[in-house]
């Protein structure tokens, strides 16, 4: 091989060699995004990736407190269309209720620190969580159904983009419920509020027929000890009534009892009308 050519032949390689070695940065969205079956394996479970938890958990993880409702406003960047791995997403910025089943999966360390869809930066021992459309932000109850732990976090980020994941969570709201080990669970997801006199989260968008210096009333299905016991009624109550009730459906805190309630309605005439129409006993009360 003549010189000229040889020299231009180690200059080809080692162009080469460079752009196979270049590694583009992701933010948490869109690496969790990445399909991928690579896994490193840990000795409490198998990890996407390079993922997992981090070298040094915090102590006493399990009393990291709930995210608590907020009014904000919506990020606007954050809730437009957008497209992810072939698939088209359109945020729904609605105030309407959520309610989905499915299977929730978490994400750690790898992404620990860097900017989610909302432009704050991950905090894997915080409570959030990612969701494909719900609008950023917004806040759900997160309900482990293989073991009644429930959470509530706030939605920051975009993502899953896997068909048989609902969601994914925090490092530490998946340790409150139990799943980390396994790397996902089935979980039961409803959007919140916060209750106008800030004494319980509502389970879905508080009604806005009443006027201000009503006395608004509601039907009482079931009062518990457990907020366990309260959400797999207020679980049942979802199946089997019709779709015009979820918005009216909700669990309230009252000195540590949990209580199913439906409403508001404007009067004890319309909550018992309501009692009879679902053919549940009459049981009325009010904040």
């Amino acid at each position: 091989m003549q010189p000229v050519l040889r020299w231009l032949w180690l200059v080809f390689v080692s162009l080469v060699l460079v752009a196979c070695s270049t590694v583009k940065t992701a933010s948490a969205t869109n690496q969790s995004a990445t399909p991928t079956n690579k896994k490193t394996v840990a000795k409490n479970g198998a990890y996407f990736q390079n993922d997992g938890p981090a070298d040094h958990i915090p102590a006493n993880l399990n009393l990291v407190p709930d995210a608590v409702p907020q009014e904000e406003p919506l990020i606007k960047s954050a809730n437009l269309p957008y497209s992810a791995l072939g698939m088209s997403f359109r945020p729904d910025v609605s105030e309407k209720p959520y309610h989905a089943t499915g299977r929730a999966s978490w994400y750690g360390k790898q992404f620990h620190g860097r900017k989610t869809t909302s432009g704050e930066r991950y905090d894997m021992f915080a409570m959030t969580a990612a969701h494909p459309t719900l609008p950023i932000p917004s806040y759900v109850r997160v309900t482990n159904v293989n073991n009644g732990k429930s959470v509530v976090v706030r939605i920051n980020d975009r993502g899953p983009f896997h068909r048989s994941r609902l969601m994914d969570l925090s490092y530490a709201a998946a340790y409150k419920l139990g799943f980390v080990k396994q790397g996902s669970a089935k979980i039961a997801v409803d959007r919140v509020w916060p209750a106008p006199d800030d004494s319980y989260l509502a389970t879905a968008q508080p009604s806005r027929e009443l006027k201000a210096g009503d006395n608004p009333k509601y039907l009482q299905l079931g009062s518990f000890s457990k907020l366990a016991s309260a959400e797999a009624l207020l679980q049942k109550m979802l199946d089997q009534l019709d779709d015009k009730y979820d918005s009216k459906l909700g669990i309230v805190n009252q000195a540590g009892v949990y209580k199913v309630r439906l409403g508001p309605f404007p009067t004890d005439e319309a909550v018992r009308t309501v009692a009879e129409n679902l053919h549940v006993e009459t049981v009325i009360s009010s904040l």
